[in-house]
């Protein structure tokens, strides 16, 4: 009997399945050897190439934090030469991360990223990390930021000037809806429909960034709001984020949020073309190239929006900056509109998911929810990141574990990325200079519950893995195989003793 099962991969050269019994044989013909499971391994021509792999990757970072976070970074730091060096400072996180994950992807080629790095590092006891991670991942993998995102920017395109209300926020349930039934029902629509946004919105972001240009040369529909003079002076974060380093650790955790997707490939290392090549000059590639766009991309909100309004925008950062530099008209009123499709690119995902996401986009009460959503759907990550790192370290320098990969990622990259983690998972409990609720709501809320479903998963872990073993007489064991449509799938059983 299958408890649970996920695409997870297996090694992309060999092919094989790992880890069969007799008794789990039941989706393969029992006249047949093990090894006919081989001939459904993806082909080459199936494979993504340096080309593929770089949009994907650029792809899934593109999405709505560039659009929305801008404002909440600004206003925890109240300065405009700080927030725009923190998205600096995120691109360099990102190649850091980017480091830890090439030497683990291209030493352990399979899909499923973190998954397996994880396993391989905390072997002991079996299977905890991987149900401390899926718990994060299933609990607060959710798409609530996007789908809000999405209502507030078709609120704003219809001239609302609502916040994150009921309307918004079903407008949200709407958005993931949709989503779900059109993956459900049409799977090919939903894919065309995802490229297509997906373009979508690196035209929007490539706009934003050219028309910034026209707004600096003083095209614009307001006056000049001088931002760059006195750049580096603080100010504004005094009156809304409250400074400090609570402020910085939210600031940042937001910027991460805008960057996140930049390890998607490794969740689909099996399906990638010669992974040590085309990940090497796809992924920085992509990185540096979404960098320079969202650096380029706050240039340009601080060239036509004031200080006072970005720090005041919340969610429609875009939408404002739009309606300054092309003015109230009917233009302003539509590329509002492409934003919030970008936003549903996001989104589109299957039941499980929805549940979720609309959960999270009710739960919260009356007020500001998009920060404490984005917060909510970032903080955890941060531990699960610095476990990474700091397991990277370990199989480095502990000559037992004869680690080797085409890849090494250098100590002090490894280090900072383990620092800078373990700063955004522990800052967040020490209560902040100003307001103790700066986004309306207590400052712990959104790390004690990240925490929170950390430890979740590990008590179900002591349920499925120990406990209901010892008193139902039996173990777990894991089997890895590839099914007819060249799916790579990861299979636990009940073997009794």
């Amino acid at each position: 009997m299958a408890l649970s099962e996920g695409a997870l991969a297996i090694d992309g050269d060999k092919k094989i399945a790992a880890n069969v019994s007799d008794q789990d044989t039941s989706d393969i013909d029992s006249n047949e050897p093990v090894q006919h499971v081989q001939k459904f391994q993806y082909s080459d021509e199936r494979k993504l190439g340096i080309t593929g792999a770089f949009f994907l990757i650029v792809n899934k970072m593109i999405g709505t934090g560039i659009f929305s976070t801008p404002s909440s970074v600004f206003a925890a730091t109240g300065s405009v030469g700080v927030s725009i060096f923190l998205w600096v400072i995120g691109g360099v996180l990102t190649f850091c991360g980017l480091s830890v994950f090439l030497e683990f992807g291209l030493a352990i080629p399979r899909s499923g990223g973190e998954k397996n790095y994880l396993e391989r590092v905390y072997r002991r006891p079996k299977l905890l990390a991987t149900c401390v991670l899926l718990s994060q991942m299933i609990l607060l993998g959710f798409s609530s930021g996007n789908s809000l995102a999405f209502g507030r920017y078709l609120l704003y395109a219809s001239g609302s000037t609502e916040g994150d209300g009921w309307k918004a926020r079903g407008i949200g349930v709407v958005c993931i809806t949709f989503s779900v039934l059109l993956h459900g029902i049409l799977p090919k629509w939903g894919i065309r429909l995802f490229n297509v946004l997906g373009v979508f919105k690196i035209v929007i972001l490539f706009f934003i960034v050219f028309s910034g240009f026209a707004a600096l040369a003083g095209h614009r529909r307001v006056p000049n709001p001088h931002n760059f003079d006195n750049a580096f002076h603080l100010g504004v974060g005094e009156n809304y984020g409250g400074g400090g380093a609570y402020a910085y650790a939210t600031a940042i955790l937001r910027v991460v949020y805008s960057y996140k997707g930049w390890e998607n490939a490794n969740y689909v290392l099996s399906e990638v073309k010669n992974p040590q090549r085309t990940l090497k000059i796809a992924a920085p590639l992509a990185v540096a190239g979404t960098t320079i766009l969202y650096t380029l991309a706050n240039v340009a909100y601080f060239a036509a929006i004031s200080k006072e309004d970005l720090a005041a925008s919340e969610v429609i950062v875009a939408g404002l900056f739009f309606r300054n530099v092309f003015g109230d008209n009917a233009g302003t009123k539509v590329l509002p509109v492409f934003v919030a499709l970008s936003n549903l690119g996001n989104v589109l995902a299957l039941f499980l998911h929805w549940a979720i996401t609309v959960i999270v986009l009710l739960a919260p009460p009356a007020g500001p929810a998009y920060e404490f959503i984005v917060d909510l759907y970032t903080y955890p990550g941060a531990w699960i990141n610095a476990f990474v790192a700091a397991g990277l370290l370990y199989l480095q320098y502990k000559k037992s574990e004869k680690w080797t990969s085409p890849f090494h990622s250098f100590l002090p990259v490894t280090v900072l990325y383990v620092l800078v983690n373990m700063f955004l998972a522990i800052t967040p409990f020490i209560p902040p200079t100003g307001p103790t609720d700066p986004n309306g709501y207590p400052y712990y809320v959104f790390p004690i519950v990240g925490v929170g479903v950390l430890l979740a998963g590990a008590f179900y872990w002591l349920l499925w893995a120990r406990v209901w073993p010892r008193l139902g007489h039996y173990q777990i064991e894991s089997e890895r195989i590839i099914l007819e449509d060249g799916t790579e799938v990861v299979r636990y059983k009940k073997l009794k003793l």
